[in-house]
């Protein structure tokens, strides 16, 4: 059977489990995956967590890496001949990971994760409590999102301090899933009440007093004019493939117009002729500027109405548009959008996009 779980490979950094981990993994199961980092670097893996059933030389479950370049095998690991260090820094940028399992009873499984040696300070993704300095910096390697562990509060707020560090940084729009990153955060005061939020495709829960919490920061990765980025940007002109005239039961006209796109107007808000299959909204900013990323709203009165998911396109005359395809540059994104007609989410454009309009 196939006993590759969770996975994310990049060049720079990636994320991997065995299948159903945390939970136990299955019998007679066996996976391999190829690690590449550029050449000229060497790969840094951190053992996350390697909890595979005991037995003699590992005989029964094991973790084995092999370093084809120069001939060198790290492990074989189980749990009573686990890694010696939860790093492990090799000479090689490529590495070949490979886990077995037999019949067993017992055992999570096991999460690594790694990046290349241009980013040594990767943290222990899985780590909920940083024991750092006030202010610090660690890298997040790519797939942090989908790992297991909760996270409390929000990018506004802060995150409660025993939330899962890097998901954290992704709910935050500080670093992109698909890519990894470093990414820079405080820890401060703890409050009475974290809020929870749906953001960058996650969610995050309503949390309790905490006696410290953690604060993203934008962080020197970015250029100083993007650095101090957070306030909501004035749209001079909305315009739509199609807006709905609606004839309500008193038989009143009322104009869902593209004019009414704008995140706070009241009911009517936007919405696209009924039966469209393309609908699209077009802000135009007025001139160029960075936009770092995006609020949407559904209209919460008397309609249940909201955007479930939406790609997004950029031009700089209005004429010629380019789709927008995030850190991975490999499609186009596909934003999760809102859940329900109420609450707002937040996604972030990494990298920012320099437009003057927007659909």
């Amino acid at each position: 059977g196939d006993g590759c779980g969770h996975t994310v490979l990049t060049e720079q950094s990636g994320t991997l489990s065995s299948r159903n981990y945390p939970g136990t993994y299955p019998n007679h199961t066996a996976c391999r995956w190829q690690l590449r980092t550029p050449p000229g670097t060497s790969l840094i893996v951190a053992f996350g967590d390697v909890d595979l059933e005991p037995s003699e030389h590992c005989a029964h479950s094991s973790l084995l890496l092999a370093d084809p370049e120069r001939g060198t095998t790290y492990g074989p690991y189980c749990r009573n001949a686990g890694p010696t260090t939860p790093l492990l820094i090799t000479n090689s940028s490529t590495i070949t990971i490979l886990f077995n399992s037999t019949s067993h009873r017992s055992g999570r499984g096991l999460l690594l994760s790694y990046a290349s040696s241009q980013h040594p300070g990767m943290g222990r993704l899985f780590c909920p409590r940083p024991t750092r300095p006030v202010h610090f910096s660690v890298y997040c390697p790519a797939g942090c999102k989908d790992i297991e562990g909760d996270i409390w509060g929000n990018a506004k707020q802060g995150y409660r301090d025993t939330s899962v560090l890097c998901k954290a940084a992704v709910h935050a729009g500080v670093v992109a899933d698909e890519a990894g990153g470093q990414v820079t955060l405080s820890r401060e005061k703890g409050i009475t009440l974290y809020e929870s939020a749906f953001a960058n495709g996650l969610h995050s829960k309503r949390g309790s007093l905490s006696e410290k919490r953690l604060l993203f920061h934008k962080g020197p990765q970015l250029p100083p004019h993007l650095a101090a980025c957070g306030d909501a940007l004035e749209v001079a002109a909305f315009n739509a493939s199609s807006w709905w005239q609606e004839v309500d039961t008193l038989g009143q006209e009322r104009s869902w117009a593209a004019e009414r796109a704008a995140l706070g107007t009241p009911s009517p808000s936007w919405a696209a002729e009924p039966g469209t299959d393309t609908a699209w909204l077009e802000l135009d900013l007025g001139t160029r500027r960075n936009v770092t990323g995006i609020v949407t709203k559904g209209s919460a009165e008397i309609y249940d109405f909201y955007v479930m998911s939406y790609r997004v396109s950029s031009s700089r005359d209005g004429k010629n548009w380019r789709p927008y395809r995030g850190s991975s540059g490999q499609e186009d994104k596909v934003f999760e959008g809102n859940v329900d007609s109420l609450g707002e989410v937040s996604n972030a454009f990494i990298p920012p996009i320099t437009t003057r309009y927007l659909r």
